[in-house]
C-alpha cells in the first residue's frame, strides 16, 4: 500500500511541476505588473470564484491585505465576491446563481479597478457573466484557468492558463501564483528599514 501511495505522490507532483513550468512567464510578470500599479493606484483589486477557487479567492484578501500591509507601505484595497454568503445565497435565491458576481460588479467596480478571475474550466456562468460586464466598462481583467481554458482565456485583459484536465492541481497552481506574485510585488516594496525583523514569505 505504502508503495502506491508514494507513486501517486511522484506522479501527482510530477504532473505539477510540468504544468507550472509550461506557464508562459511573460503573462505571470504581466499580472503581477497590473495588481501592483492597481495597488499603488489606490483603486481596488475585486476577485472571484466557484468551490475550490472561491477558497482561494478569499485566501487573496488574507495575504494581499495583510501580507502586503506588513513590511511594505503599501495599501491593498481588496475585496473577495465569494466572501458575503447571506447576500451571496440572498442573490442566488431572488436573482439568480449566474448573478451572484455581476450584481456585486454593478455596484462596485469603478474605472481603474481590477478583476481577478479564478476558474478552472473559465465557462462558469457567473465568471462569464461578471466578465462580460467588466469588459463592456473596459475594466482590466486577469484570469486564472486550466484545462482549453474557456472563455476566460479568450475573453481576459491577461489570462493565465495551466494547460491540465485536473481540478486538483489546477486549484494547487491558482493558490501557488497567488503566493508567488504577493512574494514578488512584497519584495519589490520592502520598507527601507524593517527594524531587523525577519523577513516572512
Amino acid at each position: 500500500m505504502k508503495n502506491n501511495f508514494l507513486k501517486h505522490f511522484r506522479d501527482y507532483n510530477q504532473r505539477l511541476s510540468n504544468t507550472i513550468n509550461k506557464i508562459d512567464l511573460d503573462l505571470i510578470y504581466e499580472a503581477a505588473s497590473e495588481i501592483e500599479t492597481t495597488i499603488k493606484k489606490k483603486k481596488t483589486i475585486y476577485v472571484c470564484g466557484n468551490g475550490g477557487s472561491s477558497a482561494i479567492a478569499n485566501h487573496y484578501i488574507c495575504d494581499y491585505f495583510k501580507g502586503l500591509g506588513s513590511q511594505t507601505n503599501l495599501k491593498v484595497k481588496i475585496k473577495s465576491l465569494c466572501s458575503d454568503n447571506e447576500l451571496i445565497s440572498a442573490i442566488s435565491n431572488d436573482i439568480s446563481h449566474d448573478d451572484i458576481f455581476v450584481f456585486q460588479a454593478e455596484k462596485y467596480l469603478e474605472k481603474g479597478d481590477l478583476l481577478l478571475l479564478i476558474s478552472s474550466s473559465g465557462n462558469s456562468n457567473n465568471i462569464k457573466k461578471v466578465l462580460k460586464y467588466a469588459n463592456s466598462m473596459k475594466i482590466k481583467s486577469i484570469g486564472f484557468c486550466s484545462f482549453d481554458g474557456g472563455y476566460l482565456k479568450n475573453k481576459c485583459s491577461i489570462a493565465i492558463h495551466s494547460k491540465i484536465d485536473s481540478y486538483g492541481i489546477s486549484e494547487d497552481i491558482n493558490h501557488i501564483l497567488m503566493h508567488l506574485i504577493m512574494h514578488y510585488i512584497k519584495l519589490k516594496n520592502l520598507k527601507k528599514k524593517i527594524n531587523n525583523k525577519k523577513i516572512i514569505l
